[in-house]
């Protein structure tokens, strides 16, 4: 009887895992090898941890389940703008500075900061603002190129190409 083909999996990158997710799956094979019978210095020396560490685990685990033995996020303080306020910012910027009273299309992070707490009510220091612009919008630093407005390009060409060469032939 012939085989079927295996199913295609998405070949997306692994990522290594970082060191408080391998030290969770530390704990949770240790977990595992508790509940097949083994023994505290035996389970120290398969995971690879001091005895005193299993110890502590196993006592962690009587006490409150092999759930007490996983990571937990960090703590700290919520962010000022939730996900739908932070959406909602994003869409005002997008329009432009214009868009929003000022005259050159260009943003600051003290106009950001007024349009952040026109739509918000809630109002960011400068260092808040770029946090909010670099890492939860993803957005970079963008500084326009200097460029006179009375600029005329086929002026510039016209006076490279005749008035140029003459004058450095008069050296």
């Amino acid at each position: 009887m012939p085989c079927e083909p295996l199913p295609v999996v998405s070949e997306a990158p692994v990522l290594p895992l970082t060191r408080p997710q391998l030290a969770e799956a530390r704990r949770m094979r240790a977990v595992e090898l508790f509940e097949q019978g083994r023994s505290g210095a035996e389970v120290a020396r398969m995971v690879g941890i001091h005895p005193e560490s299993v110890r502590r685990w196993k006592r962690m685990r009587e006490e409150g389940g092999a759930q007490s033995l996983r990571r937990c996020p960090a703590t700290g303080r919520p962010p000022r703008l939730d996900d739908a306020q932070v959406e909602a910012v994003r869409a005002a910027l997008e329009q432009g500075a214009q868009a929003h009273g000022s005259e050159a299309d260009l943003w600051t992070l003290e106009r950001v900061g007024v349009v952040i707490e026109r739509l918000t009510g809630v109002t960011l220091a400068r260092a808040s603002v770029w946090r909010l612009l670099t890492g939860r919008l993803g957005w970079s630093l963008q500084r326009p190129k200097r460029r006179a407005v009375e600029r005329d390009d086929s002026e510039i060409a016209g006076w490279v190409a005749q008035e140029w060469p003459r004058i450095k032939k008069g050296r």
